[in-house]
């Protein structure tokens, strides 16, 4: 079997600019080097021996659940195994970020999309683009949990009804997933802790998120984190807590053309502010925040 293309952003004098894959690919097991599996072993024992005191228990049950420490990169077969007879989805292998309606085929029928390859020895600590670690470590173990599992086919759902809506309905959608999917937390009887998969893959933001007096801490209102500016190569200067995955699941629901049309022509909210109507768990510090563009 041919190695598939490893699709990375592309560089230039303007930032990175995306590059995007179409297709799935098989998992390419004999192509992977004993570097790969070593940085697969590192990332994790760095994470798993973290996170007990900052993700959800949800999370790390799914983790222990799949074996994703048993010793290097794990087998997608072997993950489909569990976590089809689980919940019914399945990990495709693909060669990097896919472009919007295609990704959301995939969650709306119930298959998640994992990048083959993983970074570089010298990329540990930050990537600009989705690899097999963050795809596969931070996002697969939720889909364990059937109420998890049945909001991220939802919000596939919904995507592809955004993506025909037009271009703000789109942004609105992915402000929903940024904040919820990708980056964030759950209140528990322990306290706040991580359930997004760009959290969880990283040991500098996962201890930011919980620790870090900087960051905004607000309850999860659907509108206003739709109405939120991100940012990208940042850590996040706002982080919305869900009650629990029923609430995120029930905030789909309903039907968001409404929601779009109220949105539309509006001015956004920037990444750090903090609204009179916030439920407010912590009003940040703001320390280092950087000022630029958001998304």
């Amino acid at each position: 079997m041919d190695t598939p293309r490893r699709v990375e952003h592309q560089q230039t004098d303007r930032g990175y600019v995306p590059v995007y894959a179409t297709g799935t690919v098989e998992q390419p097991w004999a192509s992977y080097s004993k570097v790969d599996h070593e940085v697969w072993d590192t990332l994790y024992r760095r994470q798993r021996e973290l996170l007990p005191a900052y993700a959800c228990q949800e999370f790390l049950d799914g983790v222990d659940r799949f074996g994703l420490g048993d010793g290097g990169i794990p087998r997608f077969d072997d993950l489909n195994k569990v976590l089809g007879k689980a919940t019914g989805w399945e990990v495709v292998g693909v060669e990097g970020l896919l472009p919007d309606e295609v990704f959301f085929d995939h969650l709306a029928n119930r298959r998640f999309p994992v990048s083959w390859w993983i970074r570089k020895p010298d990329q540990l600590d930050y990537l600009a683009e989705p690899d097999l670690f963050h795809d596969l470590f931070g996002h697969v173990p939720l889909l364990l949990n059937p109420v998890f599992a049945d909001y991220m086919q939802a919000y596939g759902k919904g995507g592809m009804k955004a993506h025909a809506i037009g271009p703000d309905a789109l942004m609105n959608l992915t402000r929903l997933y940024w904040y919820t999917v990708e980056f964030g937390l759950i209140r528990t009887d322990a306290g706040l802790r991580i359930y997004g998969a760009g959290i969880v893959s990283s040991k500098g933001e996962s201890i930011y998120s919980i620790d870090s007096p900087a960051p905004n801490r607000i309850g999860f209102d659907l509108e206003r984190v739709m109405n939120t500016r991100y940012k990208i190569d940042t850590y996040q200067q706002t982080y919305f807590v869900i009650d629990d995955f029923e609430q995120l699941f029930d905030a789909t629901r309903p039907d968001f053309t409404p929601i779009y049309a109220r949105l539309a022509g509006g001015t956004p909210v920037a990444a750090g502010d903090v609204l009179a109507t916030d439920k407010v768990y912590q009003r940040g510090t703001r320390e280092g925040f950087v000022s630029g563009a958001d998304n």
